[in-house]
């Protein structure tokens, strides 16, 4: 039989365990992946400890993103094969397993690792959708709120590859970095807003940190016309849209991101790998803020 993290219920890491399942079928228009690796995302860490509920179905599995070969295909599929290697995003989750079911999918250039591109799926689709909610055009301002995280940062080049100028909210430790990308740093806190209005007008603000400063994105954007956010639940108070996955364009998304990874053209947040098995541990050491790096699970 094979194995999945499964979780038990909700609260703390160690509702997570490493335990036998059924395989996953593949349905019409997906594929099973054989899992090398698999990304660990803060919406996992909400869903684990219960601050987010909704049906998570049986076994319980957390997981958007994963990179591995093959195994099986579903009806309808075409263009790939058993035995390719794909970067996927889940939409359904399930990433934290041996083998995975997904519909989005982008096949792996030769030259990117299993564990760079398990990185990839999920933060480059949510980078890229709300750019495209944002409607950025070449010449406009655009704030990234988070933007040392792992969407963050990867909204912050696909901005700049757009046109725009970019001001990026991040930790002084990210500030070479960003500079380095081409943008602007700027701090949270009560400077933020006098920080990012002495660079002049924003025409739209991405919050990918969910950091509770809605409000102070509503005024610089003037309105909330043009802010999106990922992950603040206050969204509705402020008017704002709160944006989540979409199958719509993500194969895309994924694969230009893969692309851009390989061609050098994208830089990721830095890598920390744990074993699959011990990912009650891997969610302990975030939230502990232990470590600061996207920590990816393995697979041997």
């Amino acid at each position: 039989m094979p194995r999945a993290v499964v979780m038990t219920g909700y609260g703390p890491p160690s509702v997570l365990r490493w335990s036998q399942v059924s395989p996953p079928e593949p349905g019409r228009g997906q594929i099973r992946i054989r899992v090398k690796a698999a990304g660990i995302s803060p919406t996992d860490l909400a869903i684990r400890s219960g601050a987010l509920r909704f049906p998570l179905g049986e076994p319980a599995v957390l997981g958007y993103e994963v990179a591995g070969t093959v195994d099986a295909v579903g009806a309808d599929v075409t263009g790939t094969a058993v035995g390719d290697e794909v970067g996927a995003f889940l939409m359904e989750r399930g990433g934290y397993a041996e083998y995975a079911v997904a519909s989005v999918w982008a096949h792996k250039p030769a030259s990117v690792s299993w564990t760079d591109a398990a990185a990839i799926p999920g933060s480059v689709e949510a980078a890229a959708r709300v750019l495209r909610l944002l409607r950025i055009v070449r010449g406009e301002r655009v704030l990234v709120l988070g933007g040392g995280g792992s969407v963050g940062l990867i909204a912050v080049q696909l901005a700049l590859t757009m046109g725009a100028e970019v001001v990026s909210a991040v930790g002084p430790q990210d500030d070479a970095l960003t500079r380095g990308l081409g943008a602007v740093p700027v701090r949270y806190g009560p400077e933020l807003v006098g920080s990012v209005r002495a660079l002049g007008k924003v025409d739209a603000v991405f919050d990918a940190a969910g950091a509770g400063v809605l409000a102070d994105a509503v005024e610089l954007a003037g309105g909330p016309e043009r802010v999106v956010t990922l992950s603040d639940h206050d969204a509705a108070r402020f008017g704002v849209v709160l944006s989540g996955p979409t199958a719509e364009h993500a194969a895309d998304a994924v694969a230009e991101g893969l692309r851009l990874f390989a061609e050098g053209q994208l830089r990721i947040k830095r890598r920390h790998l744990v074993r699959m098995q011990d990912a009650a541990e891997a969610h302990r050491l975030l939230e502990s803020g232990e470590v600061r790096d996207r920590i990816i699970l393995t697979l041997g």
